[in-house]
């Protein structure tokens, strides 16, 4: 989605609407692979004839019932807020716990909901993310700065017991050891009885690299970070370029209504 599907103004190209139908009538499963929550991809997607992965990978619901869940370990994700709350010291950050019912924060400022807003349709502010009672998908970590150099480094301590990802310029994750956009396509390949030849796959940053391994025809985005592009068999045109609509439709030769207007 962000970075592949959308523009830079976090936008659907309207080509892409009259592209899904015309994918769908030919039997083609469409999966939008996020790290948004499924609420947002439900809200801003409005449509329940696809496979979500959201969550980058850790929740799978196909057809509006869950296909997979891989959760957090409901003591290190307390271990990671507690990490994070010490990090704010020293660095401009917000943390969102990610549940299966709602995500949940404890920094309340305009700043830091702004960045929230986009990712998380279900959102609720609690006083302590220690105590919140529900199935953790992830914590994620905003950072102001950049999350490459700043809370990335702070959360590596993690990786033995959890996946600490990078997931953007100011965000990083921190998920099951097994969650992973790539471990979910499988899933969905599994349920489907479809294997990588027959499986397109577009991304730009860290936590498409799983997805792009688990498809042949895999895209980098042509402005996506090189060692997602060094990963990847193709390229795509940039976001801004609607590239992931574009290399649809010329690999399967279909013609989009609209497709070549300005």
């Amino acid at each position: 989605m962000d970075g592949s599907l959308l523009d830079d103004a976090k936008r659907v190209h309207p080509t892409f609407w009259p592209l899904l139908d015309l994918l769908l009538a030919r039997g083609v499963t469409v999966c939008p692979a996020s790290g948004r929550q499924y609420a947002t991809l439900r809200r801003d997607l409005g449509r329940d004839d696809l496979v979500y992965l959201a969550e980058n990978g850790a929740l799978v619901v196909r057809e509006g019932r869950t296909l997979a869940v891989d959760g957090l370990d409901l003591a290190v994700a307390r271990d990671v807020v507690q990490r994070v709350r010490a990090a704010a010291a020293t660095l401009d950050i917000g943390v969102v716990l990610c549940g299966e019912r709602s995500a949940y924060v404890e920094r309340t400022d305009e700043p830091f909901l702004a960045q929230c807003a986009p990712y998380y349709a279900l959102l609720e502010t609690v006083e302590d993310l220690t105590a919140v009672d529900d199935t953790v998908l992830k914590v994620a970590v905003y950072d102001f700065g950049a999350a490459e150099t700043g809370i990335g480094p702070a959360l590596a301590s993690f990786a033995d017991v959890a996946r600490v990802l990078v997931s953007g310029e100011h965000w990083a994750d921190v998920m099951s050891p097994t969650a992973d956009k790539g471990t979910a396509l499988r899933a969905v390949q599994a349920a489907l009885g479809v294997g990588p030849e027959h499986t397109m796959a577009f991304g730009d940053f860290f936590n498409d690299v799983g997805m792009l391994a688990a498809a042949d025809w895999s895209f980098a985005m042509a402005n996506g970070h090189p060692e997602v592009r060094a990963g990847a068999r193709f390229t795509a045109p940039s976001n801004a370029e609607n590239g992931v609509v574009r290399t649809v439709a010329s690999v399967l030769r279909l013609d989009v209504p609209g497709l070549d207007a300005p």
